[in-house]
């Protein structure tokens, strides 16, 4: 069986996040970059589904040469190979594209991915993906399983409940948590790592069909003010008309 995991290099959570002076690109100086964290509930399930079916998962990333560590670190948890599109990730079209293209050169029998990525919070590129291949697309997923060698199981949640899917083989889908309890690399991972293929690729020609023209922080958070407990009235005149919430 052979499994491509898309993985994302972003900001890690405790990073301080800024824009270049004029706000219209991300400032990476003094950022810690880690593997986007839904990205890695998809890639340790793959590991695990290897680990007890047999067959070969491999990484991709689009990204720049920076993505690097990162990728190594996938190998390090457990991934056997790797490929990186030499290209800056533009926009979901533009990264979808790309994915697309390896996907149809390899034939692979599953594309998982985390439901989205924690900085630009999208939502799209699976379903992208799925839509270029002509393959189906089940999103977001929480469990994933074999049935047999041509059909998986996924549960997602839906509306009120939960939704139980069964789908032939090949398929994209989109990882969240309680998938799998994501992995720390081991010295030895980390070691083998090192000599496992990266293969460095260019990318097709795609246009991406957004442009991000300007970013700005939310705005700081307020003053808190008390109100005695028996004053409910001014406690909702502010709600109403200061906060705006009633």
């Amino acid at each position: 069986m052979k499994i491509l995991v898309c993985i994302s290099n972003v900001p890690d959570t405790t990073s301080k996040i800024n824009f270049t002076g004029d706000n219209k690109s991300f400032d990476k100086n003094g950022v810690q970059f880690v593997i986007n964290p839904w990205d890695e509930y998809a890639l340790t399930r793959a590991i695990e589904l290897k680990e007890a079916k047999g067959g070969n998962v491999t990484v991709l990333n689009v990204g720049e040469a920076d993505a690097e560590p990162n990728i190594r670190k996938a190998l390090a948890i457990g991934a056997d190979d790797a490929i990186r599109v030499n290209a800056n990730p533009k926009d979901a079209f533009f990264v979808a594209q790309q994915i697309a293209a390896i996907a149809k050169q390899n034939n692979y029998d599953m594309i998982l991915m985390g439901k989205e990525s924690i900085d630009y919070n999208g939502f799209q590129v699976h379903n992208m993906v799925g839509e270029m291949l002509g393959i189906p697309s089940v999103t977001p997923a929480f469990k994933l399983d074999l049935v047999d060698d041509s059909t998986a199981r996924l549960e997602r949640e839906i509306e009120g409940g939960k939704e139980v899917v069964e789908v032939k083989l090949p398929f994209v889908a989109s990882a969240q948590q309680p998938m799998s309890e994501p992995r720390i690399p081991n010295m030895r991972g980390i070691m083998t790592a090192r000599t496992k293929p990266l293969q460095v690729v260019e990318p097709v020609s795609a246009e991406a069909k957004a442009e991000y023209v300007g970013y700005s922080k939310p705005e700081k958070k307020g003053g808190v003010k008390l109100i005695d407990a028996e004053n409910a009235g001014e406690l909702i005149s502010l709600l109403r008309n200061e906060a705006k919430v009633l």
